[in-house]
Formats: structure tokens, sequence, C-alpha cells
């Protein structure tokens, strides 16, 4: 169970588990809001699955009587929502049409400035117990934050395909030939341009960067709302030969091989898989210190507090690049619990185990 489905944190970790549990033994179908692009729909069909596009969760009669349809005619024995707070609504609905397993997994947790959905959050987290018979999370952080600290849940680490993202010395030249980039500090950032990515913040970090550094480069990855109001404060700020908008990207890999360091400075995250995918590539890492600490693998990994300033963040990172040298990062990450092959064996175990 999904809300939107498009290019977001959560559809890629599911689709990272999907494209790496045995799928002779375990199938997903896919549950997602009306509005989604679901631009994953022809590799899930490919790969076996179903994608079933119900009413938003707004219209909340027409939601339920549409999802408990689709379970009773289906017959599932396992609901497994990714919804956050939101899974107490699917959840409700699949106690109601009888399915035995139901899990709620949360990815998130509440952050300053958004108070209609942090309303919504804090509303529905009292909930968040009632209907799941298993409980599951993506760090232990985002866990506690929903479920309680005294609270029995199973971590499932946002892994991801090591393979694609480890640090490749001759890759990386050819990516920044492909850009222009060879003789640039190429600052990286991928989000989608929202209020929690906090790209107006990340504007001014590289304004200061680029005052120490002339020949640096920001390369942000994504769309969303607030992409023009971005764009507009580029320009303002004279800085519009120095940021690269690369839109919405379908593999962002390759990305990585490029950058000198990658920068998340959001008012609030779970455990981000961007955060993670950085780290494989052997990017040096300057996050905000809401991110929960596990996402932590690397020693050059750093967090700096949102409300630092902008001088102070891009001090950290041209820190950050000044001794640091990439390297292949892919025994770390796979000891740290986030090489997908080992992770999806996890999930395919915990999915047997309840049935």
């Amino acid at each position: 169970m999904m809300t939107d489905m498009n290019y977001g944190g959560v559809e890629m970790v599911v689709m990272n588990y999907y494209r790496h549990i045995d799928r002779t033994k375990v199938q997903f179908d896919f549950f997602a809001l009306e509005g989604s692009a679901v631009p994953q729909r022809e590799e899930i069909e490919r790969l076996g699955g179903r994608v079933y596009i119900v009413p938003k969760y707004t219209h909340l009669s027409a939601y339920e009587k549409e999802i408990i349809r689709l379970f009773k005619q289906n017959q599932y024995k396992i609901v497994h929502s990714h919804m956050n707070t939101l899974s107490v609504f699917s959840l409700w609905g699949a106690k109601k049409a009888g399915i035995p397993n139901r899990i709620a997994h949360n990815h998130s947790t509440a952050g300053k400035g958004e108070t209609k959905k942090n309303i919504i959050k804090y509303a529905l987290r009292p909930f968040a117990k009632i209907y799941p018979t298993k409980l599951c999370a993506c760090s232990q952080y985002a866990g506690e934050w929903l479920y309680g600290k005294n609270t029995e849940f199973q971590v499932f680490n946002n892994a991801i395909d090591l393979s694609r993202y480890s640090y490749d010395p001759q890759k990386a030249a050819t990516v920044r030939k492909e850009l222009g980039l060879e003789d640039k500090l190429v600052v990286g950032h991928i989000g989608r341009f929202c209020y929690q990515k906090n790209h107006d913040f990340l504007i001014d970090i590289f304004n200061e960067i680029h005052k120490q550094r002339q020949e640096a480069v920001l390369l942000l990855i994504g769309e969303g709302e607030l992409e023009q109001d971005i764009r507009n404060k580029v320009k303002k700020l004279g800085l519009t030969d120095s940021v690269r908008f690369m839109g919405k990207q379908k593999d962002t890999s390759k990305f990585y091989q490029a950058m000198n360091c990658f920068v998340l400075p959001s008012r609030y995250e779970g455990l981000p898989v961007v955060g993670v995918e950085a780290q494989a590539a052997g990017v040096p890492c300057v996050m905000a210190d809401v991110v929960t600490p596990e996402t932590k693998i690397l020693e050059s990994t750093a967090f700096v507090s949102p409300e630092e300033s902008a001088v102070n963040w891009a001090m950290a990172v041209l820190e950050s690049t000044s001794h640091y040298q990439k390297k292949d990062t892919s025994a770390e990450m796979r000891k740290a619990g986030f090489d997908i092959v080992t992770e999806a064996e996890k999930l395919e175990r915990f999915y047997y185990k309840l049935l």
C-alpha cells in the first residue's frame, strides 16, 4: 500500500526490495492513490506484479470500499502498508476484509513548519498500533517516533543495489566530461522541490561556497512545486551559470559519480535513501542533524544543524572536500546492512514467518 507513486524515496525503497526479492516465492501488488504517475508500472508488470489505482484517502468512504473489494477479490495473506501515519486507513480496510497479516511500515517523522501535515500526523499517531499485526520502520528513530520507545518493531534498512552505486573512477571521469564538469567543484542534491527539503537554504549555502570557490557547480536533481521559486532565487543571486537544474531523473546513480560532496539540509527526515546512495558512491555528505543518526555509515559523513548559518554549512562542505579521496565503500555499506540482496532475503524470511 502506497500513497503517491512517483519518484519519491519510499517508492524507491519498495521497488528496490521488489526487484531483489525471490518473486517465485513472494509477489507484490501495488496500491497507489488516484493522481499517481506510477512510472514503475511497466517494470512492475514485467516482474509479475499488478498496479491498482484507488480513490484518495481524502474520499475515505470510496477509498475503503474499493480497497476492501480488491483485498477480498485477491485473497491476500499479507498487506504491507508504507503510508506512515496514514496506514491506519489502509490497515483498517485490511482488517475489515479479513486479511490475517497487516504490516505498518513507517518511513517518516514530523518536522517544524508544516503545521497542517503535522496536525494530521500527530492526530493519527495514537491509532498507529490498533490495526497492524506487525510493525516495521526504516530506522530505529522512525519506529520509535511512531510506535513508541517501548514497542517492538522490525527495522528494514533503506538498502540499495551497491553494484549500481559503487565509485568507479573511470565512470566518474566520463560523467564529469559529459556534463562539462572536469575542473569543477561539484556539490550535489537530489530531492523534490518542497518545504521539507529546504532548497531555499541550500541555495544560500551554495552562494557562500561559490564566494570561496568560483568554479563550484550545484547539481539539483528533482522537480516539485517550489522549483520556480528556487529558479528565481538563483537568478536573483547571479548564480544561473553555476546551478544546474537537472529535472527528474529515472536513474540518478551516475550523478553521484560526478559529485565532490552531497548536501541535504532537510527540515526533517527519516532515513533518506539519497544519503545511503551518496555514501555507497563514496561521496562525502553534509546533512542536517534532523536526519536519523543511523544514516551515518561512513566517517566522511557530517551532520550540521539547520539552525546554523549558511556560512557554517559552506565551511563544512568545503572542509569535507579538502582532503577526502573518493573510494569504493561497498564493504562498509554491506557491513552496515545496506546491501539490498541481504535485506531482501531478510524481508522474505519475515513474510514466511508470518505465514
